[in-house]
């Protein structure tokens, strides 16, 4: 009897097509209590876990829907006013070009050529009549009618699926609603990962890692990073006169995700298997032309949608952006991360919020670099328009201040507009007189954040072509809107002309690319950051790895990512090839380490070397990165320690080195009430711990102040700095072995040598540039100074770093 009843605690789980493997029809698979009916063997954990992550950064279900909802009313808005602005607004007694004579008793003499807003509109049987003698836009209000409807369908659905989500998280991961914004995502994938091991939501894995639910979420997108990383999406143009030009919108975006993911006759047979015949080789010629026949297809469509979509674009970007121009003229001068810069930047399992964090801070330092390139004939051009241009509107707002009647003439407030768009765009033009930029070091703070760039960026950055490259990744706001309004008519020919001739690569790629992994499906093999499969020799993994150059991730990508993955997740256990690279790289930065500067010596120096850089942030982390970074600039100008006595020249890499090499996992020195799950920064006691083991980040070598901070966000902050230590360490290595006729001491030459040599002191022949990566927070890490005289001479004063020597070398 007891034997029954264990029994009839089990339940004999169907075999789902969607997502069962074969063999497994008799499973049985214990459900607990109360949860038996609601979410055991959850049929499509892609679309599970994607929703549990858009559930919690969109901030919960009334935030979700209430988005959805005014998304439905902002179409239905655009379409019925749109329509209304053309049919019933008589824009003749609207612009005065017909007299409108109000007669009536009582009316006064004065009012009655007056023009109201009423009387500019028709009345509702006219406008009636006007719409329905139209044929063209009743058949346009057709078509929104039913794109409407289908929304407000997806709406309801959506309703249904996330209300699940909600009482998933209410229920099982014991999460209200109300303090859903002070978790963060690795704490409800914790409580994820925990819930698999008391109920199976998939039977395949006894346990779940953070990166099967990396890989759930993430499995059309690593697909995506990784053609781009190959070159293999033809986003690339080359037009006469222009040049190369990078074109990516979300509309080819959407298309190509439509013909290779989950459209018809898509690569996929479903959200998560590959179909089993782009698998084999022997018939790839023809799934090549079948490829083909689906994307001529798809182009013609967009072909014929053309108009409809073209229409839509123009009037939202219309209604989003006129009032904003109107407002901020000079925000279309503002800079954007560009579509193809977030695939190009990105990380292999990077979520959308880790991804635009990281941008976020690297935002600041990329403008100023791409500021740092000015036209002296531009300039001079831009000063004298804006001085008529200036002179007419202060005499256009003189005589209104006069007399408002002015304002009654014809056109004057449209010239006093213009005149004003003008004078803020010429002065966009004009740089700062009291700013000196520096791009060579302003780049490597870029680097810091973005992690990538193309090689040939090396002592480059002071040329054109390295800004234009950079340009590509961040793109102006009104190259972006230009982009998406010419979206509709250039993404046919290039689905037609450009993607069908790469259909053959395109087939090849997903057989030799993807890996069926037990419990998570078919993904990208190189989402599983394999060193062994996808590794590059010239990014510390030689000797490691057996790839040849075509399965070779391109700018160390699979290297990168392993580490930014690790410490984001440090509970996660690597397999054997990834621990064997990680063993290598901690050996290494010890090994490297001896003859870097004392970690207590970077730390003592944090606040003059933020102050040398410009960092206006100044908390823990940023000093931290800041003393790495300038130390090198310290010690070659040949000025005393703060014990007086002379420090050797170092490069900013063996300082890195000797930063990672003190790093210690004593799990009793965290706090124990901390909720991040970062990494450690803590001196190392014992030579031989591990790096990637810990759940904290603490500096205790800071001060008091910065030692009892316990927050979450500066915990994260720290775990941010690491990960920059580690890709400044890597892309030195990496220059190393792409340069070994610079290997004689190990290191290469410092981008701060034009500064160094004009100090007088003789630069070493190891100084070292490197490539850093991301940043903590919004970071002013330098290049460039914006000082008062009187503020330069007290600083020389106190005798810090001569900045007129920074001055005269940029």
């Amino acid at each position: 009897m007891a034997n029954l009843e264990t029994y009839q605690e089990y339940q004999r789980i169907e075999d789902f097509e969607e997502d069962s493997p074969h063999g497994e029809e008799d499973l049985l698979v214990h459900v607990p209590e109360g949860l038996r009916d609601s979410w055991h063997h959850i049929k499509n954990l892609d679309n599970f876990f994607t929703r549990i992550y858009q559930f919690h950064q969109k901030n919960g279900f009334a935030c979700m829907m209430l988005s959805e909802f005014f998304e439905l009313f902002q179409f239905l808005f655009v379409v019925t006013f749109t329509t209304f602005l053309f049919n019933c607004v008589e824009y003749d007694i609207l612009f005065a070009n017909r007299a409108v004579n109000h007669t009536g008793p009582g009316q006064n003499p004065l009012d009655r050529n007056k023009v109201t807003l009423p009387d500019a509109i028709l009345p509702s049987q006219q406008c009636t009549e006007r719409i329905k003698e139209n044929s063209w836009i009743i058949f346009l209000l057709i078509m929104a009618a039913i794109f409407w409807v289908y929304r407000m369908i997806k709406v309801f659905c959506n309703i249904l699926h996330y209300w699940e989500i909600r009482q998933f998280y209410i229920k099982a991961l014991k999460i209200r609603m109300g303090e859903l914004c002070n978790f963060t995502w690795q704490e409800v994938q914790d409580r994820l990962i925990s819930l698999q091991r008391e109920q199976q939501m998939c039977i395949h894995k006894k346990e779940l890692t953070e990166l099967d639910i990396y890989h759930r979420i993430l499995r059309f997108k690593n697909y995506m990073v990784a053609m781009v990383n190959k070159s293999l999406l033809p986003v690339q143009l080359q037009l006469p006169l222009l040049g190369n030009l990078v074109f990516l919108t979300q509309g080819l975006k959407y298309n190509f995700e439509l013909i290779l993911f989950w459209g018809p006759g898509s690569l996929f047979q479903n959200k998560w298997n590959l179909h089993p015949k782009y698998k084999r080789a022997g018939n790839r010629l023809e799934l090549a032309q079948q490829l083909s026949r689906v994307i001529l297809l798809m182009g013609v469509a967009n072909l014929l949608l053309c108009p409809f979509i073209l229409v839509w674009q123009v009037l939202y970007a219309f209604f989003s952006y006129t009032e904003v121009i109107r407002r901020e003229p000079g925000s279309l001068g503002a800079r954007r991360w560009s579509l193809y810069g977030r695939l190009y930047l990105r990380h292999f399992n990077e979520l959308d919020h880790e991804l635009h964090g990281r941008l976020g801070r690297g935002y600041k330092p990329t403008s100023k670099y791409m500021n740092s390139f000015t036209s002296p004939l531009l300039t001079v051009l831009a000063k004298n328009v804006a001085f008529f241009s200036g002179s007419v509107l202060a005499v256009l707002i003189a005589l209104t201040v006069y007399d408002e009647d002015v304002l009654t003439v014809q056109h004057i407030l449209t010239a006093i507009t213009v005149l004003g768009v003008v004078i803020t765009i010429t002065r966009s033009f004009i740089p700062d007189e009291h700013m000196v930029w520096c791009p060579e070091q302003l780049l490597q703070c870029v680097l810091a954040h973005i992690h990538y760039m193309p090689d040939h960026w090396r002592d480059n950055a002071n040329k054109s072509e390295t800004r234009d490259e950079v340009a590509q990744l961040f793109q102006y706001k009104a190259v972006f809107i230009l982009e998406e309004l010419l979206s509709p008519i250039v993404t046919p020919f290039i689905l037609i002309f450009l993607l069908r001739n790469k259909s053959l690569e395109i087939i090849d790629f997903f057989r030799n690319f993807t890996v069926e992994v037990v419990g998570v499906g078919d993904i990208c093999s190189f989402a599983q950051m394999d060193i062994r499969r996808h590794g590059n020799p010239l990014w510390m993994s030689e000797g490691q790895t057996e790839a040849s150059v075509y399965q070779q991730a391109e700018n160390g990508k699979t290297e990168l990512s392993l580490m930014h993955f690790t410490i984001k997740n440090p509970h996660w256990q690597p397999p054997q090839e990834s621990s064997v690279f990680i063993s290598h790289l901690k050996e290494k930065v010890h090994q490297d380490a001896q003859g870097g500067p004392p970690t207590q010596l970077l730390l003592s120096e944090a606040p003059l070397c933020s102050s040398l850089l410009s960092n206006e942030s100044g908390n823990a982390p940023d000093n931290l990165l800041a003393s790495v970074l300038a130390h090198p600039i310290l010690t070659a100008s040949g000025l005393p320690g703060r014990d007086r006595r002379f420090v050797p020249p170092s490069t900013a890499a063996s300082a890195a080195a000797s930063v990672l090499a003190s790093l210690s996992i004593s799990h009793s020195q965290l706090p124990h009430a901390s909720r991040s799950h970062s990494h450690v920064l803590l001196p190392s006691t014992h030579p031989d711990s591990t790096m990637y083991c810990s759940d904290r980040t603490v500096i205790d070598s800071m001060s008091a102040s910065d030692s009892r901070i316990r927050s979450t966000t500066m915990l994260s902050e720290f775990a941010l700095a690491e990960m920059s230590l580690h890709a400044i360490y890597m892309h030195e290595v990496h220059q190393q072995n792409s340069l070994p006729h610079q290997r004689t001491s190990g290191q290469w030459q410092n981008p701060m040598r034009d500064l160094i040599s004009n100090t007088g002191s003789q630069t070493h022949s190891g100084h070292t540039a490197v490539h850093m990566s991301s940043m903590p927070t919004p970071l002013r890490l330098g290049g460039w100074t914006e000082e008062q005289e009187e503020e330069e001479e007290e600083v020389l004063n106190r005798g810090s770093t001569p900045k007129q020597d920074s001055r005269s070398s940029c």
